[in-house]
């Protein structure tokens, strides 16, 4: 049963027909672009559920207590619009901007936030208080007995820098490539939530609940953790910069494995690959070292060719003129690798991070596969890889797959990126002066010279 059938809240929401909404919209527009005949829309306390606000210009609008349940708000622009416990669950938020709105108290249980801006929105608990209709004690405003907060919502890739999300629920939702930078979640519950590849940049974790939390390829940078819960989470492929882990309850969390724990040493590993990549599988063992921290571990020249490093830690690591062909890196952590002219044909660098490596001269183009194995064409890929300041120079990246890749300041002189799918990648800032573009996918792609379209 709704709140709204019940005596204490009978007949508090005003439903309003879409046409009517269209007319209350019309002229909320006209006030957010400051013409005449304009007027503040005011839909506080409206039942709105089900209706189309995609695509407006609300900016400024107040939606207090509103129920928005399944409304498509996708690209709707609600800057500093006030959303105070609104019931927005299931809504289609897709690329919509709430930079700076207050949604303290909102219900956004299963809703799509996917690509939204929220910057330095409000998202704190927060109750609304309202008189019953016998004009009693004040009583609070609850949704279905539904709970504030992201509980189950998807958000993958929104912008929620500085945003304020303390006290919230953010149970099991999908918060996947988030900007989390400088966001405030002290007391938060995450558990279960989906944290994978997040800038976690200055975010403030302070005894939040994070337990079972996935955090494969997010960045911590100065990002504090103080008497957080992480029992049971995923740290697998994490990234950890200035982070004191000291007040952290880490009982059973998932962390890079160490050599000293192991029962062969790092040589046999290799010398075991050695031969069955030389047999084709059929002496040797192929190298797992999956989620390994290889760190400071000399691999120049080394044959891990179809190896399995993926979540590895490589960083600093020399791997010069190395052989990684069909190799599994995804989610390593490669920054400040040396692999200049290494051989990357048909590796897989799904969501790596490269910042600040040397591939200079490196392969990573297509690698043909016999009949015998299948047969077909073997692509590299480097889907979602962060490549900031990589040195490319070179390289060649043909036929390779980066499609949201960060390249932004890195060095692609004279890199052949030929027949390479380049949609939605990053390349602002990059020298690409040379560079072969010819029959690449640039749909959606940041940064590339204007000639090149």
């Amino acid at each position: 049963m709704s709140l709204r059938d019940t005596p204490e809240f009978k007949d508090q929401w005003t439903k309003i027909t879409q046409k009517e909404l269209d007319e209350i919209l019309a002229v909320h527009e006209r006030f957010a672009k400051h013409m005449g005949g304009g007027e503040r829309a005011k839909l506080g306390m409206y039942d709105l559920s089900y209706l189309d606000l995609s695509e407006r210009k609300l900016a400024g609008a107040d939606f207090t207590g509103a129920l928005l349940c399944h409304c498509s708000l996708a690209r709707t622009d609600l800057q500093d619009a006030i959303l105070f416990a609104a019931d927005l669950r299931f809504a289609d938020m897709r690329e919509a901007n709430f930079d700076r709105a207050d949604l303290r108290g909102a219900c956004m249980s299963g809703a799509d936030l996917s690509a939204a801006s929220l910057i330095d929105t409000d998202m704190r608990d927060g109750v609304l208080l309202k008189p019953t209709a016998t004009g009693g004690d004040l009583m609070a405003v609850v949704h279905d007995e539904a709970t504030g907060g992201l509980e189950r919502a998807i958000a993958r890739g929104a912008n929620m820098k500085g945003a304020k999300v303390s006290d919230s629920m953010i149970v099991q939702t999908d918060l996947t490539d988030c900007n989390l930078e400088n966001a405030k979640f002290i007391r938060a519950n995450l558990s279960l939530t989906n944290l994978t590849g997040c800038n976690l940049q200055g975010a403030d974790f302070t005894e939040a609940v994070l337990s079972g939390a996935i955090f494969r390829g997010a960045v911590f940078s100065n990002t504090v953790l103080d008497n957080a819960d992480l029992s049971g989470a995923n740290l697998i492929g994490a990234i950890f910069d200035s982070v004191d882990f000291s007040k952290v309850d880490l009982s059973e969390a998932m962390l890079p494995r160490r050599f000293e724990n192991m029962e062969q040493s790092f040589q046999e590993i290799l010398n075991a690959h050695d031969r069955w990549v030389k047999s084709n599988g059929k002496e040797g063992a192929r190298a797992v070292l999956a989620e390994m921290d290889l760190s400071g571990q000399d691999l120049e020249r080394v044959n891990l060719s179809a190896a399995d490093l993926s979540y590895a830690v490589l960083r600093d690591t020399r791997c010069s003129k190395a052989d990684f062909l069909m190799a599994d890196m995804s989610y390593a952590d490669l920054r400040g690798v040396v692999m200049d002219r290494a051989d990357l044909r048909g590796a897989k660098l799904t969501r790596a991070n490269l910042v600040d490596a040397n591939l200079v001269g490196a392969v990573m183009s297509e690698v043909n596969v016999s009949s015998r194995a299948g047969g077909g064409e073997w692509r590299c890929s480097l889907e979602s890889a962060r490549m900031h300041r990589a040195l490319l120079a070179g390289a060649v990246i043909r036929n390779a797959d980066l499609e949201g890749a960060d390249l932004r300041d890195a060095d692609l002189r004279d890199a052949d990126l030929s027949g390479s799918l380049l949609a939605d990648a990053d390349f602002r800032g990059a020298d690409l002066r040379g560079a072969n573009l010819n029959n690449t996918d640039k749909r959606g792609a940041k940064g590339l010279p204007k000639a090149e379209y």
